[in-house]
């Protein structure tokens, strides 16, 4: 059977240690969107693993698959590899054909257009997600398969480099040579480098559709591991401050190219309170002590960009939202412990705009701006051991009734509640692979 994992905010949120989690029960763990814009970190045993392409699964020894809805930097994916490797981590890896390569040009292309897009700029990581979903959507893209074949990659480039310069000094006015870009527009490095690149992952790049279904259909259980969160999703998410990928269940079957009705269940991870990297509006974002205290005590931080996080009260018409997309038939709340300390624990339970009362995210991002959040207030609490949080019944009568106020609104049990970061820290209530 086929379990996914959803992001019900903006990213964030604990995908890679639910990920972690649910790996143990899974034959195979895949990456169905994004690139190396996530981060996802799993700590076990102290030992804390930061990682970028390789999902998450990998740490626990499971066949790591990376599908063709995903955009992969040959240099960064190799490099985790090798450094899990040298960690002890025997990784199982496989990488999808028909996958789109970033390319030094897409860096560089990246960097230059958020600069010029002003307020319109999304906050991206600068590492060229962007520009290659737009190669690949325009077909001019490069794909993992072109690494393998030395005359159609160097006919690919031969025409895609001069435009991409062209783009850089016509338009953005910016002389490459000048700039210290020469080499991302050098024909012939680029062409031996990502040959390169090729060569060493000649052996895991196959047909994941074709891989992953024959698990399917041998019995086996597949994880779906999505990045980013569904208010980042391209087509539903908060336009244009947003990824260049489908983050929802729906980018599960188009980036892996397996079948929707082979999806049995989808598990949306949400934070008990908010953060995202990037802007935007975000109408419950706490700039206050309490934002501090979110950020230090939750280590509010990018594992991608290592930027400060904005924070903010639980956003409910976002969660609403995602909960609608995905049709959760589960899902899993972390960082409850975060708030420990906190009194009144709030709650944006609807916008109020224009008079108006919204219970779901508004399409305008000018609408969402002039969103005003409407508050349920919780009594807080304090001076937990969160070490000794071993079951639900352990966690403080105020913080069990937040929970399941959350489960009431967004119609789905919680699976899980994460209580710290230690894969341990983590109480399971039902696991996704034994649902009927």
């Amino acid at each position: 059977m086929g379990v996914t994992i959803v992001g019900a905010q903006l990213g964030d949120e604990g995908k890679g240690k639910i990920t972690d989690i649910y790996s143990e029960e899974a034959d195979v763990v895949a990456r169905f969107q994004g690139g190396n814009n996530a981060g996802h970190t799993v700590v076990v045993d102290d030992e804390e693993f930061k990682l970028h392409h390789v999902p998450s699964g990998a740490v626990r020894g499971k066949p790591a698959v990376i599908g063709n809805g995903c955009v992969v930097d040959p240099e960064v994916l190799l490099g985790e590899l090798d450094g899990l490797r040298e960690r002890g981590v025997d990784v199982e890896f496989y990488i999808s054909e028909r996958a789109h390569v970033i390319m030094p040009y897409h860096r560089v292309i990246d960097g230059i257009e958020e600069d010029a897009k002003g307020d319109m700029a999304a906050g991206t990581t600068g590492r060229g997600i962007g520009p290659t979903y737009e190669d690949k959507v325009g077909r001019r893209g490069v794909r993992v398969l072109d690494l393998l074949k030395p005359d159609a990659l160097r006919e690919k480039l031969e025409y895609v480099v001069p435009t991409k310069k062209a783009l850089v000094e016509e338009v953005f006015d910016v002389d490459v040579e000048e700039a210290g870009y020469a080499e991302a527009f050098d024909v012939d490095s680029v062409h031996e480098s990502y040959l390169e690149h090729g060569r060493r992952l000649e052996d895991g790049v196959v047909d994941v559709s074709e891989l992953l279904n024959r698990h399917l259909d041998e019995g086996d259980s597949v994880l779906f591991e999505g990045a980013q969160g569904t208010s980042l999703d391209i087509d539903h998410g908060i336009y244009p401050y947003l990824t260049s990928s489908n983050t929802t269940v729906g980018g599960a079957c188009t980036g892996t190219g397996v079948g929707a009705t082979r999806m049995r269940e989808t598990v949306g991870i949400m934070k008990a309170y908010l953060s995202r990297v990037g802007t935007g509006p975000l109408p419950t974002e706490l700039e206050n002590d309490i934002g501090d205290h979110l950020v230090e005590v939750g280590e509010e931080y990018g594992t991608t960009t290592g930027r400060r996080r904005r924070v903010g009260w639980l956003d409910l018409p976002m969660v609403r939202h995602a909960a609608t997309l995905n049709d959760f038939t589960g899902a899993v709340i972390t960082s409850i412990d975060v708030l420990d300390g906190l009194d009144p624990v709030k709650v944006c339970e609807a916008y109020s705009l224009d008079g108006g009362r919204l219970e779901r995210m508004p399409a305008d991002m000018d609408d969402w701006s002039r969103c005003e959040p409407i508050y349920r207030e919780f009594q807080g609490w304090s001076d937990v051991d969160w070490s000794n949080v071993e079951s639900y019944e352990d966690i403080p009568d105020p913080a069990r009734e937040y929970l399941e106020y959350i489960e009431d609104e967004v119609d789905a049990e919680f699976y899980a509640v994460s209580v710290g970061p230690e894969r341990e820290q983590t109480i399971i209530r039902e696991d996704p692979f034994e649902q009927p």
